[in-house]
This record gives C-alpha cells, structure tokens and sequence, in this order.
C-alpha cells in the first residue's frame, strides 16, 4: 500500500512490517497498524520479508504482524511463514501473528516456531494497539512488580474467573490426581468431576472452622474433553492461546484461563476445537502442571483414553492415577496393556490404583465372584468399588450438576465422598 511506505524524499524508521500474501485481504489490518504507527510501517509479502529480514539487518524494526487466513494453509505457505518467523526472531524482532479462520495446528506450528502473540482478524477494537504493547520488553519491565502480584485479574475479565476469589498461594503444593478411563464410557469423567467436587467441599462438623481446600479440575482430553459439557462452562479461546504459548504462561494467564463452577470448584475446560493429542509437549504439561500445584491443594487430571507421548510425565507427577474399569472384556485387556507398557518402560507401575465402576451389589455373590477372578487374573487389585449410579448419574450429567446437588443421596455420591476424605486424610498425613 502506497501510504504505507515512507516517503522518499524525508525517510522515516520503519518500526514495524506487516508480512501477507497480500495485504488487501486484510484492509482493517492496514488501518489499524495506519492508526497505531502512521507512517512508520510497511507492508511485505512473504518473500520480501524473507530477504528483508536477513540481509538488511533492520535495527529499527520492532515488530513484524504477519497476517494469514485459511487461503494460506497450503504447505508451501505456511513453511514460508514460519521462515520469515525464524528470521525475525534471529534478528531480535518480535512477531505477532493476525489469524482468520486458521487451523488450530497451523496456528500451534507458527507459535512453536517463535512467535511471540497473535490475535484474531478481524481485530477488535484497540487489539492491535493492546497487542504490540504486550510484546514491548519496556512496558513490562516497568510493571513487573505489580504483575508479580499472586492472582491479579485484568479488570472486565468477568464474574467466573477463577482467580477473582482468591489469591494465588505461591507456598502450595498441591496432591496431583489423574484419573484415566481404560475404556469408553467407563465413567471417567462422572469420577473426576465429583471426585474433584467432593475434594473442593469436605464435610465439617459444627464447631470447626475450616477454610475450604483449593480445588483445580483440568481436562486434557484434546478431542472429545467433556467437563465442560458435565458443567455446562463455555469452552472459550483462551484454553488454546493458553496451551499454544505455555513458555509465556505465568500466573496470571493460568487463573484467567480457568472457570469456576458454584464459586467453589476451579476448571480448566478443554479446548472449543478439536486439537491432536500431540497439541500438547512433556514441557507444555509440566508447565501447566507447576501453575495448578502452586496455586491449589487439589488438582484433578481427566486424562485421554489414548496414551500419549506426556503420559508418562503426569505418571511421574501424580500422587495417585486412577484408573477406571467395568467387568467386561474391553477394560481388562485395556488393563493388561497397560500394566505391560508401563512395565516395559521402568515406569512405576504403583502409583495405578484401578477403580471398578458398576460394580456387582453386596448381595450379588455370582457377581463378586467374578469381580476376584478379574483382579487375580489381572494381578492387581480393585482398591474402589463404586456401585451403579443408574438413572441419577445420568439425570445428574443431563442437568449439567454434581451428584452433590442432584441427587445428594446416591449410592455412587457417598461412596465418592468416602474416597475423598480418604485422599485428603492421606494428604494431611504428608503434609504433617
């Protein structure tokens, strides 16, 4: 764009270099970097940029906006955008990416490859301007004290926000659960979100006075997550410019990223779209492993029924990794693959505490008996037996409520609440 690039005769510093394929496809782009740089920008296209970037050794040039919509995401493009990243990034200049309509792993390529932010096109207002004021290093060294603050919230982020009702307790270090369904529709997830309510809302008698513990539920199934479903939360876009970015996470994105259910239960919902199970590294989930235990007593892991390549770092972490198995075919040999890959990779095989769901009545002797030969058969032990919830876990999952609120006098409830007293005994033994 001819008003874009300086004029010849009184040279201006470019400061910034919007790169596209072509920037007419972006018209508000162009008006918003006019409003927020004047005449202190230019537009490139890709190989512009390329060649601008490594032989003219802009010092001057603070940021480069590279602009894509889903017309680039062929491979040749998007290997020429994330060149011109590289190139920025060894010249020490900043990249926000401006997507429209972007695959998730599009989006998650470029960002592994150095850029620093991104934004949606069309841009809200002001977005621009709030965006290259995040990547300016000046600004932030400034205000770095008040960010340090533990669970400061940007004013208008909203009533459910988890960080508004408490502070963050850097001193925590929270009991680590994963809990991991050996087949579909095992009830997994039913488990770990009342599991993680019962956590979150200890019994207390009448004359204790007793802060309630810090409860964090996370879904990391990348798919088909459904604790959100199970609590009727939005699955907002934060969760995935949260899990694209987690070397720029602190404290603060990680609480405004998460949601609360009955002001009592924080949630890390998953994704709104559906990322592959490899979205996430070993590194992403330490990352999001350390913010969750600094900030709460409890935190809950619904895992993937697939195993992934960061299983094997939530093993090492956890305190306890429930799996969850019926009396059928599919979850024993579930079960005995499981045992054996943990085996063949020295990895503990301890920490796995099997939970048989629907389990046989007390009074059904046929069917506890075949309850013993599958843990023999086995060789472990079916530490929990929870009973079938029948039509009250599922007029519960149907109101989008906890067994606590729906039918606070289930089988199922009570036998899930026993199991949380247990862990938070166990927990309080450590910790004393």
């Amino acid at each position: 764009m001819t008003a874009a690039v300086a004029k010849s005769h009184d040279p201006a510093p470019i400061q910034a270099c919007a790169v596209s394929r072509d920037l007419w496809d972006f018209s508000l782009l162009a008006e918003d970097m006019e409003a927020v740089l004047g005449d202190a920008w230019c537009d490139l296209t890709f190989e512009e940029a390329g060649r601008f970037l490594r032989h003219a050794r802009p010092r001057s040039v603070d940021y480069v906006v590279l602009a894509l919509d889903s017309a680039d995401e062929t491979d040749a493009v998007l290997a020429q955008a994330a060149s011109v990243v590289s190139a920025a990034k060894a010249q020490g200049v900043r990249v926000l990416l401006v997507a429209e309509n972007l695959r998730p792993a599009s989006l998650h390529g470029l960002l592994r490859a150095g850029a620093d932010d991104f934004v949606p096109y069309p841009l809200p207002e002001g977005a621009l301007r709030e965006a290259l004021a995040r990547l300016d290093p000046a600004p932030a060294e400034t205000a770095a004290p008040a960010a340090a603050i533990p669970g400061f919230v940007l004013p208008g982020t909203g009533l459910q926000m988890a960080a508004l009702s408490h502070p963050v307790m850097s001193q925590r270090n929270a009991a680590v659960i994963a809990v991991h369904g050996m087949a579909g529709g095992v009830g997994a997830t039913t488990f770990a979100v009342n599991l993680a309510w019962e956590l979150a809302n200890p019994e207390q008698k009448r004359k204790q006075v007793q802060t309630p513990p810090r409860v964090c539920l996370i879904d990391l199934d990348l798919q088909f997550g459904a604790i959100a479903t199970y609590l009727d939360l939005p699955r907002r876009e934060l969760i995935f410019e949260l899990l694209s970015d987690t070397a720029r996470m602190d404290a603060e994105s990680f609480g405004q990223a998460l949601m609360t259910y009955r002001d009592r239960l924080h949630v890390l919902t998953g994704p709104a779209d559906m990322l592959p199970l490899d979205f996430l590294g070993t590194e992403d989930v330490l990352r999001l492993l350390d913010q969750a235990r600094a900030q709460f007593d409890y935190v809950i892991i619904d895992m993937p029924q697939a195993v992934v390549a960061w299983t094997e770092a939530i093993l090492n972490q956890v305190q306890g990794y429930y799996a969850l198995v019926e009396m059928e075919m599919r979850s024993a040999q579930n079960s005995l693959r499981m045992i054996r890959a943990l085996q063949a990779e020295n990895l503990p095989v301890e920490k796995l505490h099997f939970v048989l769901n629907r389990a046989p009545k007390f009074t059904d002797f046929a069917g506890r008996g075949r309850v013993k030969r599958l843990a023999e058969n086995l060789g472990i032990a079916l530490e929990v037996q929870l009973c079938n919830g029948g039509a009250g876990v599922t007029s519960a999952n149907d109101q989008a409520e906890v067994l606590a609120k729906a039918a606070p006098r289930a089988p199922l409830r009570r036998e899930i609440q026993k199991l949380a007293r247990a862990i938070a005994a166990q927990s309080r033994a450590v910790v004393g």
